[in-house]
């Protein structure tokens, strides 16, 4: 049992088999090859509006060369303070920015708010040479702590960022997981919203290791081609990722294997609504679950092989703070998440819980 991440389930045999397929024969190389363009192609189609994309490997290069394309190296970027581009890239989004600050906004739920928004960009005055200038609002969709902008929340950010003359990119590692949570378009949930530009994430849904950026005004993308191939993202045979990505988005599987994950977690929420001693840190949305319970259950799921992280957050509201006694954990499901899986998990935890004294008070 393996909840740690999304990132340790393998990918869809419908990927897969794309893969082997496109392995047949010759192609052009560098992305210049039938399979991308069927992605690319794919992506507009999805997006109902021309874009401009790229095809990468990782997530982290997706985000740092989006964000190097928006922003000049003595520019703010303004994220969650527990983005992933602020706290899990390795200052990759720095490095391929030249530069750029980070500049992280605090926010209960891994969520930012208009307000906290307003507050720091009022901190940030465009002109003087001593302080960076405001460049770009990075958005996680769905955020570090598994909640989720609605259209309605992206579009308020959206317009505050740009009324700042600050440009908007939504980081969507989990973009599927929101999407279908939410019952939106993705063109409502991005572009529509006002977000400029977007790293699609595929990996964590299936795909073997697959990202887009996606630009909705092409003209920021004009020297993108050159940014990711400076950046060592350029691949030789770059077929391998178009025939993931065109996979993933025919038929709708992208959204299918999505669907899967959430409704995994959902089973494991409901579950542990029910046993005493276990709360959650706020209602899941996707396919995360944090919950907070009994420090010895740490324990007690190692010694029964599953796999999680013991989570750190200062999105927890103070009402619901962790004690203690307590542990605050993090659980991904994938769509690979099975449902014995989810009920012998359930089991240890109902059984170890049942067995603590103070669990059950």
């Amino acid at each position: 049992m393996n909840f740690a991440s999304d990132n340790a389930s393998g990918a869809a045999p419908t990927i897969l088999e794309a893969i082997v397929s496109a392995n047949s024969g010759t192609a052009a190389a560098y992305g210049a090859d039938s399979f991308t363009q069927r992605a690319e192609a794919a992506l507009s189609d999805i997006f109902e509006r021309p874009v401009a994309s790229f095809l990468v490997t990782t997530g982290t290069a997706a985000n740092a060369l989006a964000l190097g394309a928006l922003t000049p190296p003595w520019s703010a970027v303004f994220c969650h303070e527990e983005a992933h581009i602020h706290d899990d890239e390795c200052g990759a989004p720095e490095l391929f920015t030249a530069g750029a600050k980070l500049v992280g906004i605090e926010g209960e739920g891994g969520k930012i708010t208009p307000q906290a928004l307003r507050d720091t960009l009022s901190r940030f005055p465009r002109g003087p040479v001593r302080g960076v200038q405001p460049g770009a609002l990075s958005l996680s969709q769905a955020t570090e702590a598994g909640t989720i902008y609605s259209p309605g929340e992206i579009e308020a950010l959206s317009g505050i960022a740009h009324e700042a003359g600050v440009v908007v990119h939504m980081d969507g590692a989990r973009f599927a997981n929101a999407l279908v949570a939410l019952g939106c378009s993705p063109a409502q949930m991005s572009w529509r919203a006002g977000v400029d530009a977007l790293s699609f994430g595929a990996t964590k849904n299936g795909a073997m290791g697959c990202e887009a950026v996606v630009f909705f005004n092409p003209e920021q993308a004009a020297n993108f081609a050159f940014q990711r191939k400076r950046g060592a993202h350029t691949l030789s045979k770059g077929r391998f990722l178009g025939a993931q990505m065109a996979a993933y988005l025919d038929n709708g599987l992208w959204l299918t294997l999505a669907r899967r994950a959430n409704d995994a977690a959902g089973r494991i929420e409901k579950g542990l609504a029910d046993i005493p001693g276990v709360r959650l840190a706020w209602p899941r949305r996707v396919n995360e679950i944090f919950p907070i319970a009994p420090r010895s259950l740490v324990a007690a799921l190692r010694a029964e092989g599953v796999g999680f992280y013991e989570w750190s957050s200062r999105a927890v509201a103070p009402a619901l703070a962790v004690r203690p006694d307590e542990a605050f954990l993090r659980l991904v499901c994938s769509f690979e998440t099975s449902d014995a899986e989810v009920d012998r998990f359930l089991a240890i935890v109902r059984a170890h819980c049942a067995s603590t004294p103070g669990a059950r008070s």
